[in-house]
């Protein structure tokens, strides 16, 4: 409880760019779903731009809220009010998420096309291998290697991928950025793993 409002539900869209459509945020979906279960007035988020990046998202936002009778506030306090300075605000926040979202956008393709004339690597760099000191070839990681590998059997013994991802964690298998693995990434290791092992098979039968 703060100010008033009891925490009805925590939705958390994790790994999904503020300019997704609402189609691919489940999150945000089960929100809206909890807004009128729980007969919600509020819809709390930390700050405008979480919402979306872009204008007209960020509008069609707020009014799918509005249609389950709840209204957007945000925590760090700008445009919660209902006056016309504060639609006003919103409409210049809104706006301003969208031109960083371009600018940022814009620097990111500059620098891609820099690396692509230096004849360098583009894109991520796949689970199980790390970019060699050249800046262009892939050379095998052997830790993440063991990870994917015990990721396989895991799986193959018909744990969830959730209780994968804790096993994991459990043996010290951690992601790149030292975290415990999100079930999602479990599927993509077992996916990617799976689809290496088809082409190796295909290859193996064309030779």
């Amino acid at each position: 409880m703060h100010e008033g409002v009891r925490v009805a539900a925590w939705c958390i869209d994790h790994g999904v760019r503020s300019v997704s459509p609402m189609a691919e945020r489940p999150a945000l979906r089960a929100a809206l779903v909890a807004l009128r279960q729980d007969n919600a007035g509020v819809f709390v988020v930390a700050k405008r731009d979480r919402i979306a990046r872009d204008v007209v998202l960020a509008a069609s936002i707020t009014g799918a809220v509005a249609l389950e009778g709840a209204r957007v506030v945000s925590v760090s306090g700008e445009g919660n009010g209902d006056s016309p300075a504060d639609a006003f605000i919103r409409t210049v926040i809104d706006g301003a998420a969208q031109y960083e979202h371009g600018l940022i956008r814009s620097r990111t393709c500059a620098a891609l096309a820099a690396k692509r004339a230096r004849g360098e690597r583009i894109g991520s760099v796949p689970l199980g291998f790390a970019l060699d000191a050249d800046g262009v070839r892939l050379v095998v990681d052997k830790r993440e290697q063991a990870t994917i590998a015990r990721a396989r059997e895991l799986r193959a013994s018909r744990l969830s991928l959730r209780a994968v991802a804790a096993r994991l964690t459990a043996e010290g298998h951690l992601s790149r950025a030292g975290r415990q693995f999100l079930a999602q990434q479990v599927s993509r290791m077992v996916s990617q793993s799976a689809r290496g092992a088809s082409r190796r098979r295909r290859r193996a039968s064309l030779h």
